[in-house]
């Protein structure tokens, strides 16, 4: 499956250039800037404003052709390809002409190609929360996706964010029935977590596990690595975050690197409650 991109910026950036220049440069993108056989001076409104479509078009078509070159380029030839629903291609091409920059042009490509081999793999909701998604908001999601883990058997990622005791005599003798894991110290500050609730890759409320059995060893997968988590009493609830359809969907892109302190803190975290093995 395709890396989500790399998010660095484009090195189109000319940060020396000053702002009224940099305003200047948009005209351009209105038709107010002048080509070898164009001046908007000597030209009228609607003039203008042919120009600017023409050039709307070029650049929707070179974006169209970038994506499918990308795709053409990650589908493979051994492997049976599926005749496309007519609405998603549509609804796919309406879409990919508008992505400009060139890693997500990259992204586009792999969900092209990914959808030919095994279709229905990418709704079209999902692909319209991509389309808004941000430079930023990419890589806030890939840095979730990180610290993400699975249980057991099961294939949904969650955002594991602390357990509590449910009762029981243990919580008599604590401080507190919660034990939480600072996110925030590893890349991810709440601030963040509201931003992949708002663009549709997170649930807004968190949820909770039901009470874990003691002595019952839990399998938990952080990006690849596992984790052997054995409650040592029972009363255990382990909270977190889960995804939403369309981040579910939009995960199967991601090849999140493991963060090792994280998984470190991880462990010191459960360590207390949990038997904790590797």
């Amino acid at each position: 499956m395709a890396e989500i991109v790399k998010l660095s910026n484009s090195g189109s950036n000319q940060p020396d250039v000053s702002a009224r220049r940099k305003a200047l440069q948009l005209g351009h993108l209105i038709g107010l800037g002048s080509d070898e056989d164009y001046r908007p001076s000597q030209a009228s409104v609607a003039e203008r404003s042919d120009h600017r479509l023409r050039k709307l078009a070029s650049q929707y078509q070179a974006n169209l052709e970038n994506v499918y070159a990308i795709a053409l380029s990650h589908t493979p030839s051994d492997v049976t390809g599926a005749d496309l629903d007519p609405d998603w291609i549509h609804q796919f091409f309406q879409l990919a002409e508008q992505i400009h920059n060139r890693n997500m042009q990259a992204l586009w490509g792999r969900i092209l190609a990914n959808e030919i081999t095994s279709p229905g793999s990418f709704s079209l909701r999902s692909l319209a929360t991509l389309k808004q998604l941000t430079h930023k908001e990419a890589q806030m999601f890939e840095k979730a996706l990180g610290m993400a883990v699975t249980f057991n058997n099961e294939s949904k990622l969650k955002l594991v964010i602390g357990f509590r005791h449910a009762g029981g005599i243990g919580q008599l003798f604590r401080k507190t029935d919660t034990t939480q894991i600072a996110l925030s110290q590893f890349g991810l500050p709440y601030s963040s977590v509201l931003t992949l609730v708002d663009a549709g890759l997170l649930h807004r409320s968190e949820f909770e596990t039901g009470q874990l059995n003691a002595k019952n060893p839990i399998s938990f997968t952080l990006s690849g690595k596992r984790m052997t988590l054995t409650p040592k009493h029972g009363h255990l609830v382990f909270s977190y975050y889960r995804l939403t359809p369309t981040g579910d969907e939009l995960a199967q892109l991601v090849r999140p690197k493991a963060d090792e302190e994280y998984a470190r803190a991880l462990q010191a975290l459960f360590k207390k409650d949990f038997k904790v093995e590797y």
